[in-house]
């Protein structure tokens, strides 16, 4: 098995998959017309932004996933001028790596692990 897709939880559908355009700009936005649905194709892995309601709320409250990036330090200055805020980290892990979470406008948390920039 392998994932396959991410649900991301937002208040408002069509901000939260405008500011996901942005923050993945990789993603090819696709739209699934049998369930009026956008979502995020990331290189065979779907982003796909959903609105949130009484079950599934919009926010921090279990599972993180880690993005894996260049130089963590990078992606964490590009991810704020989006508007995403720094939620725990950045700190040390194995392999010289570090890694971070990010809270995005909708209180979702994005993690990110990377190389530090001047690491070899």
């Amino acid at each position: 098995m392998k994932p396959a897709a991410l649900l991301v939880h937002v208040p408002d559908v069509q901000i939260g998959l405008d500011w996901y355009k942005k923050a993945f700009p990789k993603g090819q936005c696709v739209f699934l017309e049998e369930f009026s649905l956008n979502v995020l194709d990331i290189d065979g892995f779907t982003l796909e932004i959903i609105q949130s309601d009484a079950k599934v709320g919009a926010g921090k409250f279990g599972t993180v996933l880690y993005w894996s990036v260049p130089i963590l330090e990078e992606a964490i200055d590009r991810f704020a001028a989006l508007g995403a805020r720094l939620y725990r980290g950045p700190m040390a892990i194995e392999f010289g790596l570090g890694m971070c979470q990010l809270e995005d406008p909708f209180g979702n948390l994005i993690g990110l692990r990377g190389k530090y920039k001047d690491s070899k």
